[in-house]
């Protein structure tokens, strides 16, 4: 008898490791067809890659084709636009190197899109981004110009300088699969109207179903966003994916839940500690609210890190629902080739925005935002 306790302890024990050892199994629920995963390196550049992301989905559920879209593109603008912001601010300006995703669409509708093979936007001894050096330069011409009070005759032939020297050239035109662009010609190819792409938070303090400028620093052109409520947003984004559109999705990953290299995040309930937080076994999770997501964004736990696109719905095996996340930190960094599973909680708690086509809108509540 005792021998035969001790043999069922032995096997207690062992079924309890191999489970503890499995950690998070996701299985796919929904995916939706996107590119390949990119590396934005050393450079502030997630909210470019996202929407280039974004945008490169957009072609493939619309029937274009695969292409790959130059984010330095669409920054080298951005700088622009920043650095000139800035001036009138008369130094006050945010010129970081983050950024929203409409501000990628809004250079779209204005200056059109380029490929990645007629613009790489590295210009320097370098294979892949590195914006340290450039983003000091640009900081240092903007304090110049604003100590000086004018933008002096050679303000625009010296910020193109800058921006030729670490991106490079910007082609008036170009060639690819054999026809000839111009920027906007081939946004005109691409068949994309930016206008059909929206912005939407959810927060307590600004009026549901409008459009209001939310508080944070990469929203330094005041975009405007449409607020609704928590479970609208969730519902949203789950219409989205379920019907083959891909979220852009903007939040914090700034907290221990965040693994990038185990390829999960999530919201634990309990404030694990980080040597114990191994991903090994599923951790209960907040369910969070209205009132506990706008506690998180007011006391400044939830901000605007990254930007990353969602491309599906997976689950554990215990049930519990995530979202499939498209990263750009390249392949390397974990073993899901660049991906990660954010679960509903975290997703729920930690996001800041998303961009969707507005035809991936739910009708009950695209009717209220009158879309």
């Amino acid at each position: 008898m005792k021998k035969t306790l001790i043999a069922v302890a032995l096997l207690m024990l062992s079924t309890a490791f191999t489970l503890s050892a499995q950690g998070y199994i996701f299985t796919d629920v929904v995916k939706v067809p996107v590119t390949s995963v990119k590396n934005q390196a050393s450079s502030g550049t997630c909210w470019s890659y996202a929407t280039a992301a974004f945008l490169e989905a957009e072609l493939l559920r619309t029937g274009k084709g695969e292409h790959d879209l130059s984010e330095m593109f669409a920054v080298r603008l951005n700088y622009v636009n920043k650095i000139n912001d800035n001036y009138l601010r008369r130094g006050r300006g945010n010129l970081g190197q983050g950024s929203l995703a409409h501000m990628f669409t809004n250079i779209v509708k204005s200056d059109g899109m380029i490929p990645q093979e007629a613009y790489n936007g590295i210009n320097y001894d370098s294979k892949l981004n590195n914006h340290r050096e450039l983003n000091k330069y640009i900081s240092a011409f903007s304090a110049a110009s604003v100590e000086l009070k004018q933008k002096s005759p050679q303000y625009s032939i010296l910020v193109k300088a800058i921006l030729d020297t670490y991106l490079g050239i910007v082609p008036e035109k170009f060639t690819y699969n054999g026809k000839e662009y111009t920027p906007k010609s081939f946004a005109i190819e691409m068949g994309l109207n930016m206008d059909d792409y929206v912005e939407i938070t959810s927060l307590s303090h600004l009026p549901f179903y409008k459009q209001s400028v939310i508080e944070v620093p990469d929203n330094w052109d005041y975009g405007k966003f449409w607020n609704v409520p928590l479970c609208e947003f969730m519902a949203i984004i789950d219409n989205a994916l379920e019907n083959g559109y891909s979220v852009c999705w903007d939040g914090d990953v700034s907290e221990k839940g965040f693994s990038h290299k185990n390829g999960v995040a999530i919201n634990p309930v309990d404030d694990i500690k980080e040597e114990a937080l191994k991903f090994e076994k599923i951790f209960p999770e907040v369910d969070v609210d209205q009132n506990k997501r706008q506690i998180g964004y007011e006391n400044f736990t939830t901000t605007d890190d990254h930007l990353m696109l969602l491309t599906g719905i997976s689950k554990d095996q215990s049930g519990n629902k995530y979202y499939i996340t498209k990263n750009s930190w390249g392949t390397e960094r974990n073993n899901f080739g660049g991906y990660l599973n954010m679960s509903e909680s975290f997703v729920k708690a930690k996001s800041i925005s998303i961009m969707v086509h507005k035809n991936s809108i739910p009708k009950d509540i695209r009717k209220k935002l009158n879309l």
